[in-house]
């Protein structure tokens, strides 16, 4: 196995993180490279559902490497997030759109972009490489990149989300629109789940001066029915910060509908959500309207008012 090149996303993954990876172990097979695609965590609904209708098996769970892998990263950059061990293996690659918080001891082939979405890169990777996207490849990347731009609503979406997405639909022959919904639909079923099943769906951790913290996200077409768990919620929130030894967690349930997200915060640092969104927090949680992007509204309001 040490000849073959590792390609996985972070922890906790969602769609594009494990679209990002079939499709770049597929273009590097393609391209005469020994690749697989690993998952790192469990298959949430809304991938599963794009699994499904794609026909695409899961890929396999992986749970450590060591010095002996040759490793690609997409969908992120932080080794905080990714498969433990990251940092003895041999890092070849990494493709991301995400913010980059990346040390290495040797050079490394790096693509970062300021798109919605890493599959929106990988696209482009085929075409510069000239290797042929077939209709279940792109279904597979269109789904990432509707969910990563939440249809196209995520301020994180750009130009290029859009026209890609287009040429994606077209390869792939579907409604662009109706299954768009119909997948975001599908990840927002909560009903089996447990609360601590519900907060690590897409919970990933981030540090900055000495200082830890959560932000876990969902979506949801009735942030109410969400809510009525509250209590549940604050419990597992609770295990997790004594567990991780967390100042902050924020637990975000973002309406697909409305294109706001209500927020569950807790932990010693709780006030700089207070200080970073201008709002009060009642019972822990606070509306945060036209909130709907970790990477580009939460995340950074919270880096610059960490303290």
């Amino acid at each position: 196995m040490t000849n073959k090149t590792f390609v996985f996303g972070h922890k906790n993954p969602d769609t594009d993180s494990i679209a990002s990876a079939i499709s770049m172990a597929n273009l590097r097979n393609q391209l005469g490279e020994n690749s697989e695609c690993f998952r790192l965590g469990n298959v949430n609904k809304e991938t599963n559902f794009a699994l499904n209708t794609f026909k695409f098996d899961a890929p396999q769970l992986l749970e450590k490497v060591d010095e002996n892998n040759t490793v690609i990263m997409v969908d992120t950059n932080e080794f905080s997030q990714t498969a433990d061990g990251i940092e003895s293996s041999h890092v070849k690659m990494i493709v991301d759109h995400h913010r980059m918080k990346l040390e290495t001891t040797e050079p490394i082939y790096c693509i970062a972009e300021p798109v919605g979405c890493t599959s929106t890169i990988l696209y482009k990777l085929y075409k510069q490489n000239d290797i042929a996207i077939d209709s279940k490849m792109a279904g597979i990347m269109l789904s990432a990149i509707i969910s990563d731009t939440l249809l196209f609503k995520s301020p994180t979406c750009t130009e290029e989300d859009r026209i890609i997405a287009k040429k994606l639909s077209d390869i792939a022959n579907i409604d662009m629109s109706r299954y768009g919904l119909d997948l975001l639909k599908a990840g927002t079923d909560l009903s089996d789940y447990t609360p601590e099943q519900v907060i690590n769906i897409d919970s990933k951790l981030f540090e900055k001066d000495g200082k830890k913290f959560k932000i876990a996200q969902i979506n949801t077409a009735d942030v109410n029915d969400v809510f009525k768990n509250q209590a549940y919620f604050e419990a597992a929130i609770n295990q997790e910060i004594q567990n991780d030894n967390l100042d902050l967690y924020v637990f975000a349930a973002t309406d697909i509908l409305n294109a706001n997200s209500k927020i569950i915060t807790m932990g010693t640092k709780s006030n700089i959500v207070e200080k970073a969104f201008g709002v009060s927090l009642d019972h822990n949680t606070a509306t945060l309207e036209n909130v709907v992007s970790r990477k580009k509204q939460i995340l950074p309001n919270i880096l610059s008012n960490l303290d």
